[in-house]
């Protein structure tokens, strides 16, 4: 997911026919591939739904999740799905329905509204700058960027600053953390991100579609990113995510590539 190369995105595991597992089949799958996610599909239950997804990490269930909405959107259709319409998928999932939108040989998600924005608490703050190791001047902004998975975002002041950050996961805890700087014009990526998320078994994702979806919210909003922009994700982990993001009227979509690498079956 999110890579042009093989095994430099994220990977998810995607179960097919899940209708007769039951919660701790889940749970217990979902830890055993130790993936950043594992998601099951399952008949849509919504007249306006295509199919219904639930989506687990290694550490429990979360309501939404990028990179797990694209690559099982991708298996879906793969395994001969038919969308109600031929250009969008609608999912169902515990967030509710995510739509999907097929363009230029990706899938994009339409990035669901936030639970939670505004800045965040001054002792929430202090965590997080003090468990990255930060310097105060580093921390150009901080908003609440969550969509189901909890999130809050930092905007530090360069990619550069972003990438020397060494995560002190214990003091993270509690912490659902993204941060974010500008790339070099060099790059061919405008933003880099990073992902923290030591709770959920996962202590840095390598590529977050969820995440990127609230920060593109926050930042085109405020003007300091463009209505379309790419961002980087996984490179202190040897990933080459890209993360496409584009604002078409009211509407942010957050796609990027998505490939089958491993297919088979699974027992339980």
């Amino acid at each position: 997911m999110f890579a042009c190369e093989a095994h430099r995105g994220n990977p998810v595991a995607v179960v097919h026919d899940a209708a007769g597992l039951d919660d701790e089949a889940m749970a217990r799958f979902a830890r055993w591939t130790n993936l950043s996610e594992t998601t099951f599909l399952l008949p849509a239950a919504s007249e306006a739904a295509d199919y219904r997804l639930r989506i687990f990490t290694p550490g429990g269930e979360l309501p939404f999740a990028g990179h797990p909405t694209l690559g099982s959107c991708h298996a879906w259709l793969e395994a001969g799905g038919l969308p109600r319409d031929a250009q969008t998928i609608v999912q169902e999932c515990a967030a509710g329905l995510i739509t999907i939108r097929r363009q230029a040989g990706q899938l994009a998600f339409a990035a669901p509204p936030l639970r939670r924005s505004g800045p965040m608490e001054a002792a929430l703050l202090r965590q997080a700058i003090d468990a990255l190791g930060l310097r105060d001047e580093c921390v150009l902004d901080h908003q609440w960027v969550d969509n189901g998975p909890l999130w809050c975002a930092l905007l530090l002041d360069s990619a550069a600053t972003v990438l020397a950050v060494e995560a002190d996961m214990v003091r993270l805890k509690g912490l659902n953390l993204g941060i974010v700087g500008a790339q070099d014009a060099s790059h061919d990526a405008d933003f880099e991100v990073r992902a923290f998320v030591p709770d959920l078994g996962v202590p840095e994702d390598p590529v977050t579609g969820s995440l990127n979806a609230g920060i593109a919210q926050w930042l085109i909003a405020e003007d300091i990113a463009p209505s379309r922009y790419v961002a980087a994700q996984g490179s202190r982990l040897g990933r080459a995510g890209r993360v496409s993001v584009e604002r078409a009227g009211d509407t942010i979509w957050v796609g990027g590539v998505t490939r089958t690498l491993i297919s088979g079956e699974a027992r339980f």
